[in-house]
């Protein structure tokens, strides 16, 4: 499969992340048993300021067009902020997603060293344009379960999803994190990708009954009519 082929492939689960101080790029990782529920992984630090502020979040669908406006109470967002992983919640609604998510790399397996892999995001040079690019491998950080990759992270590119391909098929291996430039004698220098890998993602999928059992709660609770106030009674 070659890496134009992935490409193709991918392009329908990737959206836009648009919150008031920025963007960067999420992709559909999971769906509840009825698919009426989706989630959308993407890089903690992206939408991190939109929750702790509870501000708006506007996610865009790249390959159909579609979007959808976000305020606090209609996502939930689950995340690990030591591994700047993130997977939003939300009702799936008109975006148009395929019926399945990709496959998440099992937690078990970690990549070789000078294994080939893939990105696609939003860089800020160019920001409505899904932009590709590929490295290679070049540590596992085992304290934070993040693939180091020879290769280019511009801003932007933040939660887009890290692949590789297996039996013809791309898979998801992570998510982009950062990018970190080397200095030498205060020059700047090519640098090395971050990419968290999918152990937030596995984990937010094995507790979505929980996760919808909370999500219910909450709606209804917006739901229901203020309590109303007893007149007061005055003396005659």
């Amino acid at each position: 499969m070659s890496w134009n082929e992935v490409v193709q492939t991918v392009t329908p689960y990737i959206v836009k992340i648009e919150t008031p101080d920025g963007y960067g790029t999420g992709f559909l990782c999971l769906y509840n048993e009825n698919q009426n529920l989706c989630g959308i992984a993407t890089a903690y630090h992206v939408v991190r300021d939109a929750e702790d502020w509870q501000q708006p979040i506007r996610i865009l669908h790249h390959d159909s067009t579609t979007s959808t406006f976000l305020k606090e109470g209609h996502r939930v967002i689950r995340y690990n902020a030591r591994n700047d992983s993130a997977v939003i919640l939300i009702d799936r609604g008109e975006l148009g997603f395929p019926e399945q998510p990709l496959p998440l790399l099992p937690t078990d397996t970690v990549l070789n060293v000078g294994s080939e892999v893939g990105w696609l995001g939003f860089p800020s040079i160019t920001p409505n344009t899904l932009c590709f690019f590929s490295g290679n491998i070049s540590a596992w950080w085992e304290a934070s379960h993040t693939y180091l990759i020879d290769g280019v992270a511009i801003s932007g590119v933040s939660g887009g999803p890290v692949l590789c391909v297996t039996n013809a098929q791309p898979q998801i291996v992570g998510t982009i994190s950062a990018y970190r430039a080397g200095e030498v004698s205060g020059a700047t220098t090519p640098g090395l990708a971050f990419a968290q890998d999918v152990s937030h993602l596995h984990d937010v999928a094995s507790g979505i009954l929980s996760i919808e059992e909370e999500i219910r709660q909450q709606q209804q609770t917006q739901e229901q009519p203020p309590i109303p106030t007893p007149p007061t009674e005055h003396p005659n």
